[in-house]
């Protein structure tokens, strides 16, 4: 199979668009690429940092020139950050180089998966549940604006959610093409 162009990963933290990007990748031999580790190699410090220190409209301009540096390379797997689909611009710049492909995980699954992880810099709340919550019930109608959705379940594995998207792609000839 040959990949014709970047596929952006998009969707809620702890969606999976990091591990189940890399597997997607890894089966069909492409790079793996991930928008917030550029932003973080670029900066030199983490996203937290960043938002600390430079705040968010300072971190979400960084994140939209590291995607249209990104999708103007070769076809990739590209894991963008949660919040990076919301933009008018990076949605564009995603249709018109690549395809957009979202990780669909109902609310409790995402909490399951981010609840004891200290490094999502949205989450440092009083309620983070909460705020979870409330940034998914916001964000659903970006996402949704999507490509290509696929949909995540409790008792599948990264590889199995991995061949799913391959076989969403693969659905598409603009995109993946078969031998």
């Amino acid at each position: 199979m040959r990949l014709k162009k970047t596929v952006a990963m998009v969707g809620m933290m702890g969606a999976g668009k990091t591990a189940v990007g890399t597997a997607v990748a890894r089966l069909l031999g492409v790079p793996f690429l991930d928008s917030d580790e550029e932003i973080v190699r670029a900066a030199d410090r983490s996203i937290a940092e960043i938002f600390e220190r430079d705040g968010e409209p300072f971190f979400r301009a960084r994140e939209t020139e590291v995607l249209a540096r990104l999708l103007k390379g070769q076809p990739a797997i590209l894991s963008t950050g949660g919040g990076a689909f919301l933009s008018d611009v990076n949605r564009a710049l995603i249709a018109e180089h690549g395809v957009s492909v979202w990780l669909r995980v109902d609310l409790d699954l995402l909490w399951n998966r981010v609840r004891h992880k200290t490094t999502r810099p949205l989450l440092r709340t009083a309620n983070p549940r909460e705020t979870l919550r409330a940034l998914y019930e916001a964000r659903l109608p970006f996402y949704q604006m999507a490509e290509i959705a696929v949909d995540s379940a409790a008792d599948y594995s990264v590889e199995e959610m991995a061949r799913r998207v391959v076989a969403a792609l693969a659905a598409r000839p603009d995109v993946l093409e078969g031998e």
